[in-house]
């Protein structure tokens, strides 16, 4: 899963994209409210934390142009203490919960798996299944009737998106987007890369499933009888 930051304290978006790699997010960070405008627009994000002052453009105002673009990626705000409100017209609008700083790192882990839950996004600590893999997106874990493969952190994030969109294609543009970014530079090869790998592991476990190449269209992943 993807979050954005938008935070201008630097040292704070820092620290916060550290423990959230930790805990197995893709993390992007910028500072300024115009940025954080940019990004939050691509579609991309799973999750947006996002402090209310910024310079450029303030964090309501980001929250009421995403929402009035249609865009429904859940919002945690980042508040100071007291800004009561900020906070109520930040929850009018459409944010779906905020965090006081200072704030622990429990609290906050907490409230974005909620944020998650309630968007129905299949949150780190539950398995994706299809046929008869089953991958742990908290341990990186593959597994397949009693066999278990530990995937690198690329080729779980791009497993848990084909597992998201089962039977459906997924472009390589998409795969670029959702895994790096929309500004990324990396090249349809990596993808290619990654889904070699994947298939090979698929292969290893002696698995159902398969990574079909739609020409010209992208990849589905299909549970075979």
């Amino acid at each position: 899963m993807r979050i954005l930051i938008v935070e201008d304290e630097v040292h704070l978006a820092e620290a916060l994209t550290q423990i959230l790699k930790k805990q197995n997010y893709s993390v992007d960070a910028v500072h300024d409210g115009q940025s954080g405008l940019d990004n939050a627009l691509s579609g991309i994000y799973d999750l947006l934390l996002l402090d209310i002052m910024l310079p450029e453009m303030d964090g309501i105002s980001i929250l009421k142009t995403i929402r009035s673009q249609g865009i429904s990626t859940p919002v945690i705000l980042l508040t100071a203490k007291g800004e009561i409100e900020d906070k109520i017209t930040g929850l009018d609008y459409g944010a779906d919960d905020y965090v006081a700083k200072p704030f622990s790192t429990d609290e906050l882990l907490a409230r974005i798996r909620a944020a998650l839950r309630r968007k129905g996004e299949v949150i780190p600590e539950e398995a994706l299944k299809l046929g008869d893999i089953e991958l742990n997106t908290a341990t990186l874990k593959l597994s397949c009737k009693g066999k278990e493969l530990k995937l690198i952190l690329k080729e779980s994030e791009l497993l848990e998106l084909l597992l998201s969109r089962k039977n459906s294609v997924t472009s390589k543009e998409q795969i670029i987007e959702k895994l790096w970014g929309f500004d990324s530079e990396v090249e349809h090869n990596n993808v290619e890369v990654y889904i070699s790998f994947l298939r090979k592991k698929l292969v290893f476990l002696n698995a159902a499933v398969r990574i079909n190449t739609i020409r010209g269209a992208g990849y589905v992943l299909e549970a075979t009888s």
